[in-house]
């Protein structure tokens, strides 16, 4: 019985030891791979194409699609950073997905809505619509008051009511850089072939917003929006960036990507799910293989979003559970793909790392942590050789996350005060002290809770505005 104890010991080790050293070395290489990718997106593409793009009225227009529910906090000044972009046409249409709140009377006050009538032609299914509403200071900006039906019916009402062949989604809490609408755009004008691009999300608190647009990069002074900004960072450069190169992005955030209309008509629109943003794009890849269509799904780092991340632990408990709740939907409703030949990279790689490092490292992971605390102090492991493992553990993450911090701010720069960078970096070591073990229970626990629905609902705090005494200084 002591034999067959001891074996089993020794097996589970040697698998999660094995489990470590494929995802440590998956990211360290992604990190690579990601670093490739932007320099050779920077030699072909970079500001020529976009000058050239407005010279030339090459452009495609784009309608934003911005869901709401319960927005009233932030929905405003979002808008207004959407009215200033830079782009030769768009549309922005807010679909308010029966908030309860002032969500639809600070519009209203804000940007001058009435209403008005406007055919619609029903190609997706969604919730009824109450009124449509057109702003009498922005011809362009459009109001859908409909009944509540969630997130993804709410972009689907958008996606109904939007006329032109490209639209782009963004959460009601974010802020989008004035250029970064055109170098998204930009990718379908210079390439048939592609179907959707996102950009880069990064956390906006802490940075300073005067008119709409962040003028000041600064990291958040909370620990808890400054994990996530490590988290962000990392996210964007290692993962995005790296899958683009193996022509396997499976995933475009939900704050900000651009969509080809026709190619999600054919989809049936978004699905409901809690992993809208993922699941959409799994289904165009699914969608475009399975009727040979060419096509590309692209990730650029240029585009950037900043939104709101939760700056209490509750919501960011409830967004990480809703997040892996929606990861392991995805798997299984597009269950067919994984492993799958027929898919090429997108199923044999995408889909396989997914499975096993996203929606089942978690399991794994807590595992990994148990079994060592419990052979370490049982004496089942030498305690000096764990400590070897557990220094050596500890020092390849902290590196892939300061590699990844300082190559994001080589290349573009983000943080212009060396303290900001260095804070980052502080925190980027910390954060697997404690922050990382958290989130990995969290998902161990959605990772039984995955046939939920339910968002749970972030609280959204005011987006602080740069006073006007300093408005006049700049």
């Amino acid at each position: 019985m002591y034999d067959l104890l001891f074996i089993i010991i020794i097996i589970v080790q040697l698998i999660i030891f094995i489990y470590f050293l494929i995802l440590n070395s998956t990211y360290t290489l992604f990190t690579f791979f990601a670093l490739s990718d932007i320099i050779r997106r920077e030699v072909h593409s970079s500001r020529f194409r976009l000058q050239q793009t407005l010279s030339t009225s090459f452009y495609r227009p784009i309608s934003l699609i911005v869901p709401a529910y319960n927005e009233q906090a932030t929905i405003v000044s979002s808008i207004r950073s959407q009215l200033a972009l830079h782009y030769p046409e768009f549309e922005i249409i807010i679909v308010n997905d029966g908030s309860n709140d002032e969500t639809v009377k600070r519009l209203i006050d804000a940007f001058d809505f009435i209403p008005i009538e406007k055919p619609i032609k029903l190609e997706i299914d969604h919730q009824q619509i109450q009124q449509i509403y057109i702003s009498l200071q922005n011809p362009n900006l459009w109001l859908i008051d409909k009944n509540n039906g969630g997130k993804f019916d709410a972009i689907n009402c958008g996606i109904n009511v939007c006329n032109y062949p490209l639209f782009c989604v963004v959460d009601a809490d974010s802020l989008l850089e004035y250029d970064s609408l055109l170098r998204a755009g930009s990718m379908f004008a210079h390439d048939k072939e592609v179907v959707a691009v996102g950009g880069t999300v990064r956390p906006l608190n802490g940075c300073e917003i005067l008119n709409g647009q962040v003028i000041t990069i600064k990291t958040p002074r909370k620990w808890i929006e400054l994990f996530q900004s490590v988290e962000y960072t990392r996210g964007f450069l290692a993962g995005r960036s790296a899958w683009n190169l193996f022509d396997a992005l499976l995933i475009i955030s939900g704050a900000f990507g651009i969509f080809r209309k026709d190619i999600v008509l054919k989809i049936g629109g978004y699905r409901h799910t809690v992993g809208e943003d993922m699941d959409l794009v799994v289904r165009i890849h699914r969608h475009c293989i399975d009727n040979a269509i060419p096509y590309k799904i692209l990730s650029i780092p240029d585009p950037i979003c900043w939104t709101q991340v939760p700056d209490d632990w509750i919501s960011l408990m409830k967004q990480r559970n809703r997040w892996h709740r929606g990861l392991i939907d995805v798997l299984w409703y597009n269950k067919i793909m994984i492993f799958n030949p027929k898919y090429g990279k997108v199923g044999t790689l995408g889909m396989t790392y997914f499975l096993f490092v996203e929606a089942l490292g978690p399991t794994i992971e807590l595992v990994g942590y148990i079994s060592f605390f419990i052979f370490y102090f049982f004496g089942l492991i030498d305690r000096q050789i764990g400590i070897y493992i557990f220094l050596f553990a500890f020092t390849w993450g902290v590196y892939i996350t300061l590699s990844s911090i300082f190559l994001d701010n080589f290349i573009h720069k983000r943080y212009s005060n060396t303290k900001d960078l260095f804070k980052l970096s502080f925190f980027g070591i910390l954060e697997s002290i404690g922050y990382r073990q958290l989130m990995t229970i969290e998902r161990f626990i959605a990772t039984f809770q995955f046939w939920r629905k339910g968002w749970g609902k972030i609280i959204r705090k005011e987006i602080t505005i740069l006073p006007q005494s300093v408005k006049n200084d700049l």
